[in-house]
């Protein structure tokens, strides 16, 4: 089955216009070598064998944003498959959709030295016509954005359909889909009203650059948000229940530490965890007995009709 991708091509789409002209989708990030002896099946092993290499190359950076932009280099040049679709901004609200021909290639002295080759298609994707969830991950901050579970509406979209708002959900894992709609919108609440929030007054949502702690990408699957300590001594993951059964949102969170922990963390760094869910919940509640490292919150939601 194909996969689907957001490519960015370039800080603000700098190189959109040239790889659609050129055929191909490309990276650097300061990694100028031939990687075709080097590509891993495991991005991991990747990762450790260049993300000294990056920090060499960028004294300031932290080991987050190493680890980010070497997973995103594995992942064009490795994970991509050969007939996978690409979808790349243009940087004017529309987006260029192609089809992975070709494995990775080096072509040195090139702006984009990391590139696969890519049929482009005639036909675009204008960004109004995406569903607001599809919105926000083609949107999301960072180089590159898994957006497969949207292949039915991209396919439609490709053909000139426009989507009707649904409300369905295929993970198997999600109890409710009514509440894991509406922490959808909480996840984005939670976003842009941050420091207002108790986590906002001891962390902040781990930004850097094109790197950004929304949806922040591990090997197990998107963390909802990744907040640091003011203080930069403790990572922080969060993750909202969304309708999902409880053993499942305990058992990812944890996964999702265990990630951090082992590929992320700087040795003086802690990892500690955040639930977040509309109910209060016993399972959650008598898991957590066991993981101190995991806090559990519950939000209300208020509505109130003043008549003016």
């Amino acid at each position: 089955m194909k996969e689907f991708y957001r490519v960015m091509l370039g800080k603000g789409s700098m190189y959109a216009q040239e790889c659609r002209e050129q055929g191909f989708i490309g990276a650097d990030f300061d990694i100028y070598q031939d990687l075709t002896d080097s590509l891993h099946e495991d991005w991991r092993e990747f990762n450790k064998q260049f993300i000294p290499q990056y920090l060499e190359a960028n004294p300031g950076k932290s080991k987050i944003a190493a680890g980010l932009s070497c997973g995103f280099l594995w992942t064009i040049c490795k994970k991509i498959q050969v007939g996978d679709i690409v979808l790349s901004p243009d940087g004017k609200g529309k987006y260029f959709v192609g089809e992975v021909q070709s494995e990775y290639r080096y072509v040195p002295g090139a702006e984009q030295p990391h590139q696969r080759q890519v049929h482009w298609f005639e036909e675009t994707i204008d960004r109004s016509e995406m569903s607001d969830s599809l919105k926000k991950s083609t949107g999301s901050i960072g180089t590159i954005s898994q957006v497969s579970k949207y292949r039915e509406e991209l396919g439609g979209l490709i053909k000139g359909e426009v989507p009707k708002p649904v409300l369905i959900s295929t993970d198997e894992t999600i109890e409710d889909p009514a509440v894991f709609a509406l922490e959808k919108h909480l996840e984005d609440f939670l976003v842009a009203n941050w420091s207002q929030t108790p986590l906002g007054r001891e962390y902040d949502i781990y930004q850097e650059e094109d790197n950004f702690g929304r949806q922040f990408p591990t090997d197990t699957g998107p963390i909802d948000i990744l907040a640091i300590s003011k203080d930069k001594n403790e990572i922080l993951v969060v993750e909202l229940k969304k309708g999902r059964a409880s053993d499942s949102v305990v058992g990812q969170i944890q996964r999702y530490m265990g990630y951090i922990a082992e590929e992320i963390a700087e040795e003086h760094q802690r990892v500690s965890g955040v639930i977040i869910a509309l109910e209060d919940d016993l399972r959650i509640r008598r898991a957590l007995k066991v993981a101190p490292n995991i806090e559990f919150y519950r939000y209300e939601v208020k509505f109130d009709l003043i008549k003016s």
